[in-house]
């Protein structure tokens, strides 16, 4: 067996891992790609829900000037992995240990088998889970591509349309704000019937930018050819729009960072330093689940920092760390 494999369920016949990742987006998947070609012993452990599959279209990543969905950016980042002779593996990291110099991990597979493997480091690339609006009969609107999350990645295309945030508070409105001075002067702000208590300051700012704030709860959707096409409020009022964005927040799935006593914001972002590494020795973060701007780009950058520190570090104790 070479030096940068693992076999076919992921246990390491060498001993401990150098590195296990958790987490088979964008992030975790260019982390595994970085490990292979270092040579390093390395596990990549993946429930099987990417977020990134949830991407319709995107127009920002490099190379690809036409757009690229999420899922083919997975399958073609995974097919680049499968050259170096490995792949995810599907199981659910449940439990996350540091003892002396390594991490111990209890993985759970689909079946509801468990195994303990040991890794020296691990890059936890968990990704984030986008908050669904409460639509009538629609509980998974963005995870079905109906309802978007990115207007940086695909914005400039719905430039001159009407379009419509789903959001409240200063989050809803900042991303209103952000539609709006950057894409189209035809913008609304959906609350879905939560109040909006907006101060004198963000009353100016919404009417600067001629945004429309629609706080009716929607009672009924029409949908044609796979899309929303208008919402009916609770006043009997019809509103149609081209694209429908949500700024509900995200749900960061950070349990196994909390559980080692990793730095994190209110929010739950962890924070890294420049190796992106956490305030934990030995324990790095990458893509959505790092304090700072939310991109696939991004997300790719952070796990190539970390996972060549990983590589020039891995064989030191975690007390030369810092």
């Amino acid at each position: 067996m070479e030096r940068g494999e693992a076999d076919g369920l992921g246990a390491d016949r060498n001993g401990t891992l150098h590195c296990l990742i958790v987490g088979g987006g964008p992030a975790g998947l260019t982390a595994a790609l970085y490990l292979a070609r270092f040579q390093r012993r390395f596990l990549l452990a993946d429930s099987g829900h990417p977020r990134a599959a949830s991407i319709p279209v995107s127009h920002n990543i490099p190379f690809f000037p036409e757009g690229i969905s999420g899922l083919r950016v997975l399958e073609l980042q995974q097919a680049h992995l499968r050259r170096y002779r490995s792949r995810p593996v599907t199981a659910t990291v449940t439990r996350l240990e540091r003892r002396e110099d390594a991490f111990h991990a209890t993985l759970e597979d689909p079946g509801g088998g468990r195994r303990t493997i040991e890794a020296r480091r691990v890059i936890l690339a968990t990704g984030a889970v986008d908050v669904e609006p409460d639509l009538p009969d629609l509980p998974d609107a963005v995870r079905r591509g109906l309802v978007r999350y990115c207007p940086i990645c695909d914005g400039f295309e719905a430039r001159g349309r009407r379009i419509a945030v789903i959001g409240h508070g200063d989050q809803g409105l900042g991303e209103a704000v952000f539609i709006a001075r950057t894409y189209s002067n035809d913008v609304s702000l959906l609350t879905l019937g939560t109040p909006m208590a907006l101060t004198a300051e963000q009353r100016s700012q919404a009417a600067r930018h001629g945004i429309t704030v629609l706080e009716a709860p929607v009672r009924r959707l029409l949908m044609e050819d796979g899309r929303i096409l208008a919402l009916h409020t609770g006043e009997g009022v019809e509103h149609r729009f081209d694209l429908l964005y949500s700024a509900l927040g995200l749900t960061l799935p950070n349990t196994l960072a909390r559980s080692l006593g990793a730095r994190c914001n209110d929010a739950g972002a962890l924070f890294v330093d420049d190796h992106n590494q956490t305030s934990v020795p030995g324990l790095y973060a990458a893509g959505a689940i790092v304090h700072g701007l939310d991109q696939v780009v991004i997300a790719m950058g952070h796990a190539a920092v970390a996972a060549t520190h990983v590589h020039n570090r891995c064989d030191l104790p975690f007390v030369d760390e810092r």
